[in-house]
């Protein structure tokens, strides 16, 4: 994650913002689409070998493709992955959502060329590829980061997150084990972002809840009037300062700075003392 770490604070800044109302404004050009001019489909679904004889705009267009029908419940649905989305832009950052969700994208249209290259001649996928396992990732992200918030299924049933991403994810391993390997194939390459963000790097706590809530916290504390920013002693402001050896972030490129879960306060403390450190505990 430091190689993330380090592009965020380099292009941080051109990361798009309501990234998820974008992705429904998407969906309902697909669905105005569908009703008016179902027959344009046949010319943006994604199809390598359409792609590699010029028609390149196919590799954005398949994003058009609605994954189901127009009914009230995919309108539902729609308000309920633009809630998920924003909650997630907002608890990891533009950037980083930002990265999830086009690093899902890249990988379905990889996955379409691997199949491309592995079956040859003139395929034609149609519309096997579509956003329905990008919002897939969503859901799953979303249950993994606020597994005890509860939703009303159906409007009736109380039920945690976390149930409902366990039961998703085991409807997924079930249909991974009985599709065929060209599923399978596209079923790894759409999930690849989830497993990369959750399984690869192993630190679900870091984007939790319950720490960015205390990130919000010390930050409304600090608007409130208790001061944002530090001053060293030659006079130089910084933002970050470890609580242990009084580094900041002007110390070097690679520091890394957080606050401590079970201090009592907001405490910051760079990488090397943040494991290491006394805990404060007000009496």
């Amino acid at each position: 994650m430091k190689l993330l770490n380090k592009m965020e604070r380099k292009f941080g800044r051109y990361a798009v913002r309501n990234l998820s109302a974008y992705i429904i404004a998407f969906y309902v050009a697909g669905y105005l689409m569908e009703v008016f001019t179902p027959d344009i489909f046949n010319y943006l679904t994604l199809e390598p070998y359409y792609i590699l004889h010029g028609q390149v705009w196919r590799i954005v267009t398949w994003l058009l493709v609605p994954p189901s029908s127009l009914d009230l419940f995919t309108i539902i649905m729609l308000f309920f992955y633009y809630s998920v989305g924003n909650t997630l832009e907002h608890t990891w950052g533009a950037f980083r959502y930002n990265v999830y969700i086009f690093g899902g994208v890249l990988a379905m249209v990889l996955g379409s060329f691997i199949l491309y290259g592995i079956l040859g001649g003139n395929v034609m996928f149609g519309t096997l590829f579509t956003t329905y396992y990008v919002n897939l990732s969503i859901f799953l992200a979303f249950s993994a980061t606020y597994p005890d918030t509860q939703v009303m299924l159906y409007f009736l049933i109380p039920i945690k997150m976390k149930w409902l991403g366990i039961f998703y994810a085991v409807i997924l391993v079930l249909n991974f084990i009985s599709s065929g390997w060209i599923y399978k194939i596209m079923m790894v390459m759409s999930m690849l972002n989830f497993i990369v963000y959750f399984i690869g790097t192993r630190n679900l706590k870091r984007y939790s809840y319950q720490n960015q809530k205390r990130k919000w916290n010390y930050q409304k504390a600090m608007n409130q009037g208790r001061p944002t920013e530090h001053k060293n002693a030659n006079g130089t402001i910084t933002r970050h300062k470890c609580a242990v050896c009084g580094r900041t972030e002007l110390d070097g490129d690679n520091l890394e700075f957080r606050f401590c879960s079970k201090c009592d306060g907001n405490y910051e403390y760079c990488q090397d003392h943040l494991f290491t450190h006394e805990h404060v505990h007000r009496s």
